[in-house]
């Protein structure tokens, strides 16, 4: 489903006359590779467990070394693991999947960025925000309103574009 909507907004984004359709079309093929990633990772029958472990606990404040020790691995095998079924390091692949989370809830919520941050496994949301922005090329707060969600206060008439998930 969520490969789908992430086409659904690539679709939108080139059929739409608007000033930030190139950055909406890239926000959304972005979102489709996460999505892909993690269908990959944890919804494959035959996925890897320890992809599949990793991704269930992406969310929770732990480090590699922990990770592996909860996998009875040391995090050089952990390393080798996850470089082996995902194609990059564990922290990458850890990375992914909040971000690609932290999008998922600045684009479909009005959840303060703090919350997200919290939800994603950041305790301080002025470091998620600086991730963030150096990993997406834009802030979060700015994120979420180039997916037409603008903030709480967003005055009558500039929410949502007509038709936007």
């Amino acid at each position: 489903d969520a490969p789908r909507a992430a086409i659904g907004r690539i679709v939108q984004a080139a059929h739409r006359a608007h000033p930030l359709q190139e950055v909406e079309a890239g926000a959304a093929v972005h979102e489709l590779l996460v999505s892909l990633r993690r269908s990959r990772a944890d919804v494959a029958p035959d996925g890897d467990p320890v992809l599949k472990a990793l991704a269930r606990d992406a969310f929770r404040p732990l480090t590699v070394a922990e990770h592996a020790a909860r996998h009875q691995m040391t995090p050089a095998a952990l390393r080798t693991a996850v470089r082996r079924g995902a194609g990059v390091g564990p922290k990458e692949y850890l990375l992914t999947i909040r971000l690609g989370r932290a999008k998922e809830l600045l684009a479909a919520t009005d959840l303060p960025v703090a919350a997200v941050a919290r939800s994603v496994g950041y305790d301080d949301p002025a470091y998620f925000s600086r991730l963030f922005a150096r990993r997406t090329g834009t802030a979060p707060v700015r994120f979420r309103e180039q997916q037409g969600r603008g903030t709480p206060d967003t005055p009558p008439g500039h929410g949502p574009h007509p038709g936007h998930p």
